[in-house]
C-alpha cells in the first residue's frame, strides 16, 4: 500500500511538472515533456507500451482509417468548431506564423516533417501518452476519473497553443478530447498520432495551395 501511495505521489509531481512546462512555454514544451516521459519510464523500469505505444495488428488498415478520420475532423473544424468559436469570441485563429507557406514547396516539406515529428508524435506521446497515463495513476480507475484525466490533459494541450489566440486554444482543447477518445477506442497511441499527423498535413497543404483559412462561414 505504501509503495502504491509513493508512486501515486510521484505521478502527481510529474503532472505538476508537465503543467509547469506548458505554462512557462520554454524551449519546445512537447519535447521537454517527452524527455520527462523517457526518464519516468527508466525510473519505473517500464516500456513505451505502458504509455499506449502498442503494436497494431493491421497497421495499414489503421493508417487508412485515421487518414479518413482526419479528413472528417477537418470538415468538422472548418464547418462548425472554428466558425462558431470565431463568432462567439469575436476573433479569428492567429495563423500568421504560417503566412509565408503559400506556394513555398521547401517550406511545406519542412512544416510537414516538423508536424509529424514534433506535433503528431511528440505532442501525442506527451499528452495522450505520458500525461494522460500519469493523471490516471493519480486519479485512479473509474469513468469519472477517466473523464477528469481527459479534460485535464486536453486543457493543458489547448494552453500549448496560446500563440493562436482564443480560437486556437479552444480548437486544440476539443481536438485533445477527440484524440483521447481515439486512444481509448483503438487501444493504442498510434491512432491519435496518425490522426494528428494527417490532420496537420491537410491543414498545411491547404495553406500551401490557398493561403490562410478561417472557416466556411
Amino acid at each position: 500500500m505504501r509503495r502504491d501511495t509513493g508512486w501515486r505521489l510521484v505521478a502527481g509531481v510529474e503532472v505538476v511538472a508537465v503543467a509547469i512546462a506548458v505554462l512557462t512555454d520554454r524551449f519546445i514544451p512537447a519535447v521537454v515533456i517527452v524527455a520527462m516521459a523517457a526518464i519516468s519510464l527508466v525510473v519505473r523500469r517500464r516500456g513505451p507500451g505502458s504509455l499506449g505505444l502498442r503494436r497494431v495488428a493491421r497497421p495499414w488498415r489503421m493508417v487508412g482509417g485515421m487518414a479518413a478520420f482526419a479528413g472528417f475532423w477537418t470538415l468538422v473544424n472548418v464547418a462548425l468548431l472554428i466558425p462558431v468559436t470565431n463568432h462567439l469570441s469575436g476573433t479569428r485563429q492567429d495563423v500568421s506564423a504560417f503566412s509565408d507557406l503559400e506556394g513555398d514547396v521547401r517550406l511545406l516539406v519542412l512544416y510537414l516533417a516538423a508536424s509529424w515529428v514534433l506535433a503528431a508524435f511528440c505532442e501525442e506521446v506527451a499528452f495522450r501518452g505520458y500525461l494522460l497515463t500519469r493523471l490516471s495513476d493519480v486519479l485512479g480507475p473509474g469513468r469519472l476519473q477517466r473523464l477528469v484525466g481527459v479534460l485535464g490533459s486536453s486543457v493543458l494541450f489547448g494552453l500549448l497553443h496560446t500563440e493562436q489566440g482564443v480560437v486556437g486554444v479552444v480548437a486544440a482543447m476539443v481536438a485533445g478530447v477527440v484524440f483521447c477518445a481515439l486512444r481509448f477506442r483503438c487501444r493504442t497511441l498510434w491512432a491519435p498520432i496518425l490522426a494528428h499527423g494527417f490532420d496537420d498535413t491537410i491543414g498545411f497543404t491547404w495553406f500551401f495551395l490557398f493561403g490562410p483559412f478561417y472557416g466556411l462561414w
